[in-house]
């Protein structure tokens, strides 16, 4: 049923936009207030989860906006996130972006984050092709083994700093970079979870999926501990939004060449990918009613990419805290996070964002908005793994043993935007498929795309 209403409500925007057509201009006489200086907006982090415990901890971007004249586009911004479960779980990020650190318009982004994660999703590899039996994991069924079941353990590392200079004016721009992601994968601690426990509430010490795949030779010996991957990033940006938080019209359109060679120590895992991604902005109603789009291909073209890079999600421009896919809070909002992972992937959203209150509160300029969204995504590429050494009595249980197809979610989202720029976004997404997971409930900083 809650399907039925998410799509309905999609269908109306998609088929009548004219019933916001007087969300006009003349509905918000406030006049936007030019910001200067420095400005600052900030969350705290505060949730709970019954296996990794309470979650504390804040967020904040600052930005610095100089005299204005650049305005709503900043000088300067600087975005960090500290927080932490009580069980382990950890988040600490610093990023950073300017087009005006270093004269002749070179942008830095920069991003250094340290990623602990107790019960990372791992569903197997290529999809539907890996079979999902949501039973497994809610105590009282039958088929229950753990709640932890298609999870493991990640401690991530990563750095990042990447430049873009122009070719003709802004629009056009040469991209280069080099991230260096050191991961440590392995097995979930029940141990560590079940402390403080009532016993009718702890984990079973069971072989979890992950467990299993190592067991058989799915992910290999060399890497199930996880590794360094170090890749150079090369490729050309094309942009013309009128506003990068937020945008009211234009394209911004990218084409990647991701290279991690063996010489930079990435053996014996070296591996080249080629990232081609398309979006459009398309005002409807200026500036109150914008359709949105999204489509990105994402593939390996040569060598071999180890089991714990796969589902890196690749981007010219990405504050995003956790960049795995395909699922979850940024690319298939409803599906599980991690649940379509394979050598390459094709993936893409549509989004109608209807800004409907404009004001100027606290001397901030503020906009609320609305979001309806359809997100799909599928393995294009599978990644190569030998089932021959799982039991044949067994093999029905792990896999489905049939090509991947495309995985839908839709639903509905809320925009609370600060001077532009500082966005927190409150989506919800519902899965078309029970292979896919049912809904999911996401609270962030930023659009998507």
């Amino acid at each position: 049923m809650q399907k039925a209403i998410f799509l309905l409500v999609l269908l109306i925007i998609l088929i009548h936009p004219d019933l916001f057509s007087q969300a006009d201009s003349s509905m918000f006489p406030v006049k936007e207030k030019k910001k200067t200086g420095w400005t600052w907006a900030g969350l705290p982090v505060v949730a709970y989860d019954a296996d990794q415990g309470f979650q504390l901890g804040a967020l904040g971007q600052v930005f610095y906006y100089g005299d204005g004249s650049t305005y709503p586009e900043y000088k300067h911004t600087i975005y960090a996130e500290c927080s932490w479960f009580t069980k382990g779980s950890a988040v600490y990020q610093l990023f950073y972006d300017s087009k005006y650190l270093i004269p002749g318009k070179i942008r830095v982004t920069a991003d250094l984050d340290y990623l602990t994660e107790r019960a990372l999703d791992f569903y197997g590899f290529n999809g539907a092709e890996a079979n999902y039996i949501p039973s497994l994991t809610q105590a009282g069924s039958d088929d229950y083994l753990s709640r932890v079941f298609y999870k493991q353990e990640r401690k991530m590392l990563r750095f990042m700093a990447d430049f873009q200079g122009p070719i003709i004016g802004q629009k056009l721009r040469w991209l280069a970079g080099i991230n260096i992601i050191d991961i440590h994968t392995g097995t979930v601690d029940i141990e560590r979870i079940n402390k403080g426990k009532k016993e009718e509430n702890k984990l079973p010490d069971t072989a979890l999926l992950y467990d299993r795949y190592v067991d058989y030779g799915l992910i290999r010996p060399q890497e199930k501990d996880g590794g360094t991957t170090i890749y150079l990033k090369t490729g050309f940006v094309f942009d013309t939004r009128d506003n990068e938080a937020a945008p009211n019209s234009g394209f911004w359109s990218e084409v990647m060449l991701l290279s991690a060679p063996t010489f930079l120590g990435n053996n014996p895992y070296g591996f080249v990918k080629l990232a081609i991604t398309q979006r459009q902005y398309i005002p409807l109603v200026k500036k109150r009613l914008i359709a949105a789009y999204q489509l990105s291909y994402q593939g390996t073209i040569g060598g071999g990419t180890p089991y714990y890079i796969l589902p890196y999600i690749y981007s010219s421009y990405a504050l995003t805290t956790k960049p795995d896919g395909l699922g979850g809070a940024r690319t298939i909002r409803g599906v599980l996070r991690n649940r379509v992972v394979g050598d390459g992937i094709a993936f893409g959203n549509v989004e109608l964002r209807w800004k409907f209150f404009k004001s100027v509160v606290l001397k901030q300029n503020l906009y609320l908005g609305l979001t309806a969204f359809l997100d799909g995504g599928m393995v294009v590429q599978d990644h190569k793994i030998d089932i021959n050494s799982v039991p044949e009595n067994q093999q029905s249980f792990y896999f489905n043993q049939s090509a991947d197809r495309l995985h839908l979610a839709t639903g509905l989202g809320l925009r609370i935007a600060i001077n532009d720029n500082f966005i927190i976004a409150v989506d919800y997404g519902i899965a078309m498929s029970r292979q896919d997971g049912t809904s999911g409930l996401y609270i962030g900083i930023g659009n998507i795309f």
